[in-house]
C-alpha cells in the first residue's frame, strides 16, 4: 500500500509529537518530516515532497501564511491544510487566499484530522463545518465591497452608460436610448474610461460584468 506522506509544521515540540504518533499509527498514512518554522516548511517541502503539509498558521518569524504562500506557489501539486487553535475568520480567509486547502482546529478529534488529512490528499477542500458557513459568509461581504468600491467613482448616469456599454450599445444607440445626443454620450465614455482607469470599450464591459453592474442597478432600482 501506497502510504500518503505527510509534513508536519508547527512551532511546539508537544504538538508535533503528538501529531507524528497519531499518523505513524494510521495504515494508510506516515510522516515525512516535521519542522518548528516556515522556512524549515519550505527546506522541507523542496527536499521530502510531502502529500500534504499541516501547517500552524501562528508561528514565528514567517508564520504558516508566507510558508503556504511560497509552498503553494512552487509546488501547486502539494495540499496544505492549516491548523490553528482559534476561529479566527480574517486569518482563515488569508490563509485560504494563500493557497491552504482548508483548515482544522487543533481541538478537532483525531478522526476529524486524520478525515481532513484524506480529503486534502484526494484533491478536496477540508474545512470545519461550524466555521464554513461563517468564512462564506465572510467573503461574500467582501466581494460585496469590493463591487461596491469598484463603481463608487462614477455617477448614476455614468453607471447607466456604462451598462449600455457593457451590453454591446454603440454611443449612438446609447444616445437614443437615453435621449442624448452622441457627443455627450462619447464624453461620457472618455470620462468613465479615465475614472476606472481602463483603456477602451472592451476593457470596460469586462470590468462591468466581473462587478456585476446590472445586479447593482438592478437593486438599486428595487428601492
Amino acid at each position: 500500500m501506497t502510504k500518503t506522506r505527510v509534513l508536519i509544521v508547527d512551532d511546539h515540540a508537544v504538538v508535533r509529537l503528538g501529531l507524528k504518533t497519531l499518523i505513524n499509527d494510521q495504515p494508510d498514512l506516515e510522516v515525512a518530516g516535521e519542522a518548528s518554522t516556515g522556512a524549515e516548511a519550505l527546506r522541507a517541502v523542496e527536499r521530502l515532497r510531502p502529500a500534504v503539509v499541516l501547517m500552524d498558521i501562528r508561528m514565528p518569524g514567517e508564520g504558516g501564511l508566507e510558508a503556504t504562500r511560497q509552498i503553494t506557489r512552487q509546488f501547486p501539486d502539494i495540499r496544505v491544510v492549516m491548523l490553528t487553535s482559534f476561529a479566527d475568520d480574517e486569518l482563515l480567509v488569508r490563509a485560504i487566499r494563500a493557497g491552504a486547502a482548508g483548515y482544522v482546529l487543533k481541538q478537532a478529534d483525531n478522526e476529524a484530522l486524520l478525515r481532513a488529512i484524506a480529503a486534502a490528499a484526494r484533491g478536496e477542500a477540508p474545512m470545519d463545518p461550524a466555521l464554513t458557513a461563517r468564512l462564506m459568509a465572510r467573503v461574500r461581504e467582501a466581494e460585496r465591497q469590493a463591487d461596491d468600491n469598484a463603481f463608487r467613482d462614477l455617477a448614476r448616469r455614468e453607471l447607466e452608460i456604462l451598462a449600455e456599454v457593457a451590453r454591446g450599445k454603440s454611443n449612438a444607440a446609447i444616445a437614443h436610448g437615453l435621449n442624448l445626443s452622441e457627443k455627450t454620450v462619447s464624453n461620457y465614455v472618455s470620462r468613465i474610461l479615465e475614472k476606472l482607469r481602463l483603456s477602451n470599450r472592451i476593457e470596460l464591459a469586462t470590468y462591468a460584468v466581473e462587478h456585476r453592474l446590472d445586479e447593482r442597478l438592478r437593486h438599486q432600482g428595487e428601492r
